[in-house]
């Protein structure tokens, strides 16, 4: 292994024990991942996370998220996912504001802190 990548994230084998599962509508999916998917690979990249998106063939047409990586990150995932999802305008709000913020930029400390004390 190069210097770079000994401390890597997915060398740890305690990110890939308890992988988070969610199910989510086809349209959730588009606006999270966009048409085609076209931001996981970055919002896999700035969370530091393996995020693998399963289509089921139900008649709600729902799809898989399973996501594995370090438990913060996991958890401001789902936290982002829940409130993109939810009927509460506010947390609607919150939710698209960590989706852009996931999109366009690498998580911090502070962003995970802030879900949490949030989520508390």
């Amino acid at each position: 292994m190069d210097g770079v990548n000994e401390n890597a994230w997915w060398t740890v084998p305690e990110n890939f024990e308890a992988p988070f599962v969610v199910y989510i509508d086809g349209s959730q999916e588009e606006l999270i991942f966009g048409h085609g998917d076209i931001f996981l690979r970055s919002i896999e990249e700035h969370s530091n996370t393996f995020i693998q998106l399963e289509g089921w063939f139900t008649a709600s047409g729902q799809t898989r998220v399973t996501v594995v990586g370090p438990f913060r990150a996991k958890q401001w995932l789902m936290d982002m996912i829940w409130s993109v999802g939810s009927q509460e305008p506010n947390h609607q709000a919150r939710g698209q504001e960590m989706l852009q913020r996931v999109r366009s930029q690498p998580l911090t400390r502070e962003d995970l802190d802030a879900s949490f004390r949030e989520s508390c």
